[in-house]
């Protein structure tokens, strides 16, 4: 009988003798093939279906080569695997427990917890806060320093408009804070059948994976959030097609403030507490110009009066004044430049611009009423003609740091926001290239060290907040700031 079934307790008996009495049996057995992991070769990105059956029920990653299988009886997937080639370390993809195949015992060994938290990191309220003031690199597996949070994205085929997205909204503090804490949305309950909040799970394990300072790779694949995205979207945004930045921004924001049950209130969702903004708008309608007889139409009229609506916003869209269309007198074209707070007056309440639809033509005022603690700006760099798309290569100057907002408000509501009104830019986005074939990079700040960084899918490199400012900016956010 071994030593580990038995122990010898001395009974109090008159005659003294040793007695062994049964121990119940240990819970788990020591593993001889824990050697035989390679943690080079694990990778938790990708879609948690068997690579023989394409089954997502009941999933085990081998820690030997690294690919996922079904099953652990006799006759399954990853118990033929075992016995075939000889790997016989397991890890259960949803239960996160550790099986030796095939003699089937569960692995109970401190030294895999690293691979536990690589798979699922947690976060605690203390590690959150501290990641606003952490400047230490971490090390990957195979020796590659990285920065938590400033971690390149893989682009499958043509998701770069979809990462650049994902890289700036993983910068906004109180967005990243909620999701890094999967039990602030655990517990939200949707309707029967409706698959939308899998994109809050997933974009919750993408910002976890992206912040995880213990990472095996200093990449991250966003497979699993896109494949989400492409069927929540019904196709309308792929990895394989190129799209709009902006438009998916748009959509994500409105479809992750849904799947959180958000309402019309302003503080129903984390979405709506960090980017939500309210404007007036003056609309007033224009005369036809081919009128016949202008004397006929009574201006004071109610249908030429000005109409007053109000308007929450999620980004703010900035017009770019059109490019000349002639060259200067040395011949040469000049990129024009504009600056930031010529596009901000739009918003000033007292601009006019005049808008055409199929049959009227309307005037229209903006008015910010209410600014929102990161604001969104939109860059309109394209439009269309009945032939193709245009691009307006217009730079615009735009501070970094310090950047008043208040300057377009009235005195009145700018009263109200009590000298809140300077915001830092925490992240960029620029388009480059021709409309049909350009690509998409992002600017991102790293709040801690203050170091800027350009992220262009797998690639991140440190850059100087000067040349951020003479790139062909499309999306920027701005965070307010709090002293």
């Amino acid at each position: 009988m071994s030593e580990e079934t038995f122990k010898k307790r001395k009974l109090s008996s008159e005659n003294g003798i040793d007695v062994l009495e049964p121990l119940p049996k240990t819970a788990h057995i020591q593993c001889p093939y824990l050697d035989t992991i390679n943690r080079h070769v694990l990778d938790f990105d990708f879609e948690k279906l068997c690579s023989v059956s394409l089954t997502r029920i009941n999933v085990y990653a081998c820690l030997v080569c690294g690919k996922y299988f079904q099953g652990r009886g006799t006759n399954t997937h990853a118990y033929t695997h075992s016995v075939a080639e000889g790997h016989h370390v397991f890890l259960n993809l949803h239960t996160l427990k550790f099986y030796c195949l095939p003699d089937n015992y569960e692995v109970i060994d401190s030294s895999l917890n690293d691979i536990k938290y690589v798979l699922n990191p947690i976060f605690t309220p203390e590690q959150i806060k501290q990641l606003d003031f952490n400047t230490k690199m971490s090390r990957a597996i195979d020796g590659t320093m990285y920065m938590p949070g400033i971690v390149g994205l893989n682009n499958i085929k043509a998701n770069d408009y979809c990462n650049v997205i994902l890289q700036c909204l993983a910068q906004v503090r109180p967005l990243r804070n909620y999701f890094l804490r999967e039990e602030n949305y655990a517990n939200i309950k949707r309707p029967p059948g409706d698959s939308s909040f899998l994109l809050v799970q997933r974009f919750g394990e993408l910002l976890r994976k992206l912040w995880n300072p213990r990472a095996f790779k200093a990449h991250v694949s966003p497979h699993e959030m896109l494949q989400a995205v492409v069927l929540w979207s019904k196709k309308r945004f792929q990895f394989i097609k190129q799209s709009d930045p902006i438009d998916f921004l748009s959509w994500f924001l409105n479809s992750l403030h849904m799947a959180l049950n958000g309402t019309k209130k302003p503080n129903s969702s984390i979405i709506y507490k960090s980017f939500l903004g309210h404007m007036r708008i003056y609309t007033r309608k224009l005369p036809p110009p081919d009128a016949d007889d202008a004397a006929k139409i009574d201006l004071k009229s109610e249908e030429y009066a000005e109409m007053i609506t109000e308007s929450p916003f999620l980004y703010l869209t900035c017009d770019l004044p059109p490019t000349p269309l002639f060259t200067d007198e040395f011949r040469e074209n000049i990129i024009p430049q504009v600056n930031l707070y010529q596009l901000l007056s739009k918003f000033n309440g007292q601009t006019s611009k005049e808008y055409k639809t199929y049959k009227e033509n309307f005037l229209k005022r903006f008015e910010i009423t209410q600014l929102p603690p990161y604001l969104i700006l939109y860059i309109k760099r394209f439009t269309k003609n009945t032939f193709f798309v245009e691009k307006n290569p217009t730079v615009v100057n735009f501070p970094v740091k310090n950047v008043d907002f208040g300057d377009i408000l009235t005195p009145e509501i700018k009263a109200k926001h009590k000298g809140k009104t300077i915001y830092e830019l925490v992240g960029n986005i620029v388009h480059d290239g021709t409309p049909e074939k350009g690509t998409y990079r992002a600017h991102v700040l790293h709040t801690p060290t203050q170091q800027w960084y350009e992220m262009q899918d797998l690639h991140v490199t440190s850059i100087l907040p000067q040349m951020i400012t003479l790139t062909e900016a499309y999306i920027q956010i701005y965070e307010l700031k709090q002293d």
